[in-house]
């Protein structure tokens, strides 16, 4: 069975480069029927940030990334936090000693800091691998019984990997083919540390081992260790069932070169983390997607789009539209610029495809908020005429204010453009005219537009945005007619007697 894991660390907000790695190993795991897992990886204490798991539990279920298994879930394959499964790294790592494929490494920071700033002064740089291992003080250097003294003495110390000398290493990739590398490019990587937690490159390994994960789906930045996770399953004797491994591309900003990250959020204008984030340290606020008033649905294929397509002109996409279609071999080898403007696209596509109803709930909210009084009925008209113009609920209120609350002020600009001195006397003309005619569309259509705009040789875009003005304050809405009959006579005669008296040019 298919086994796929998402294992995120507790560092903080989960950017959204992360919630894609997690959408595609979601949409894998979907696609072949298979299982897919929630791990947190803590085994860095010195990043952890409080409340950071809490967010990234709640983040990925906002977005309906749903797992099996997992540190909220639970599963046969328990513990999912790697700090509650702490005592059983040592075992694999002394095995690795054991056996050979590693060592125990008790150079001081200071030395190692003086072996980096000798090799810069002679313009090159230190790296703690198969060409200077032997002349370091490891367990491959010291006798086997000072080894064992500074063991039991309590000595700091780091067990590191033992790359092969001269070995190529090749590592198969689902999106970019064969990646071959040789060790002697390779450092020596710290897989243990004295104070019993493991890096990340040994905890992962042996997690997905005995997780009995299929295939790992991560991020590119963890291309070139690779090599090193491939040597980490031959040194244990489970290359048989190694996962298969796929390295996605980069979320690249949308302006220049480089990664997408927070700064570029900050200075465009748009999240760059799922939700709102509180930094418990700073106290900064982040803003997020959902608190932004995106929709899950719309931010899910957005993503989703952003580094794979399924091949055909198709872009909006359902979560089971998506698992159908995907396939990982499609994705690109290329980072994928994040766009702004497509997401917003996303977004309005999404919110046009709510019910009137749903729209119609957000829309009472805000006029409520507002200390207006009105109908579910009329609200609800509002919706239904008003949707296509929003892409953002936060956006309700302000396009559609001026269904509920007379304008007080009027827009300069359109004023100066559109309202005529002698505009007073048109709009005069308006009020006899809905006093007059029985109050129907049609009638008022021929009425106003036909018999005196049209009959009078009038500019029909003159006199009809002035009255737009005087009952919205600016010349933005609906047909106006169709606002007219919503409003009701009595009010808008009001209104326009307002902007009869209170405009002046």
């Amino acid at each position: 069975m298919v086994r796929v894991r998402f294992a995120p660390s507790p560092t903080g907000p989960l950017h959204i480069g992360g919630v894609r790695t997690a959408l595609y190993n979601y949409l894998f795991a979907r696609k072949n029927g298979g299982k897919m897992l929630l791990r947190i990886e803590d085994t860095d204490q010195t990043r952890f940030v409080p409340g950071a798991e809490q967010y990234i539990v709640e983040a990925l279920g906002w977005l309906g990334i749903e797992f099996d298994e997992g540190v909220h879930v639970g599963g046969p394959f328990g513990p999912y936090r790697q700090s509650d499964r702490k005592p059983l790294y040592r075992r694999y790592a002394e095995q690795l000693v054991a056996d050979g494929w590693a060592y125990y490494a008790f150079d001081t920071p200071q030395s190692l800091e003086e072996r980096r700033k000798a090799a810069e002064a002679q313009k090159g740089t230190f790296q703690y691998d198969c060409t200077t291992r032997m002349s370091m003080e490891n367990s491959l250097t010291l006798p086997a019984d000072e080894v064992r003294r500074r063991l039991d003495e309590g000595q700091p110390y780091v067990v590191r990997f033992k790359f092969p000398e001269g070995v190529d290493i090749t590592v198969h990739d689902m999106i970019r083919g064969e990646v071959t590398m040789n060790s002697r490019l390779l450092d020596d990587k710290v897989l243990f540390k004295s104070d019993g937690m493991p890096t990340y490159h040994l905890a992962n390994i042996v997690d997905d081992h005995l997780m009995e994960i299929t295939h790992v789906i991560r991020g590119e930045e963890w291309l070139p260790s690779a090599p090193l996770h491939v040597m980490l399953y031959r040194a244990f004797g489970w290359e048989d069932t190694m996962p298969r491994f796929a390295h996605l591309p980069l979320l690249l900003k949308p302006e220049g070169n480089g990664k997408l990250s927070k700064r570029d959020g900050d200075r465009l204008g748009f999240p760059v983390f799922p939700l709102e984030w509180h930094d418990p340290k700073s106290g900064e606020v982040s803003s997020g997607y959902r608190e932004q008033g995106y929709l899950p649905q719309a931010v899910v294929n957005m993503l989703a789009l952003l580094g794979w397509n399924p091949g055909t002109e198709q872009e909006l996409m359902t979560m089971d539209e998506l698992v159908e279609l995907f396939d990982i071999e499609h994705v690109s080898k290329n980072g994928a610029k994040f766009n702004v403007d497509k997401a917003r696209w996303f977004q309005h596509e999404y919110f046009q495809q709510l019910d009137d109803e749903t729209v119609a709930a957000m829309l009472d909210d805000q006029v409520r908020a507002h200390v207006v009084e009105a109908g579910h009925d009329y609200v609800l008209e509002v919706a239904k005429l008003m949707k296509e113009r929003i892409t953002f609920p936060r956006e309700l209120w302000d396009t559609c204010r001026y269904f509920f609350v007379a304008p007080t002020e009027y827009d300069a600009k359109d004023v100066a453009k559109r309202w005529s001195p002698d505009m007073h006397i048109h709009m005069q003309k308006v009020i006899d005219i809905l006093d007059t005619v029985p109050f129907e569309y049609d009638a008022i259509h021929q009425a106003l537009l036909e018999d005196y705009i049209k009959g009078n040789g009038l500019k029909m875009g003159s006199v009809m945005n002035s009255l737009r003005i005087a009952v919205v304050g600016r010349t933005v809405g609906p047909d106006m007619l169709t606002l007219v009959m919503m409003l009701g006579k009595d009010e808008t005669i009001k209104r326009v007697k307002r902007a009869i008296d209170t405009i002046t040019v």
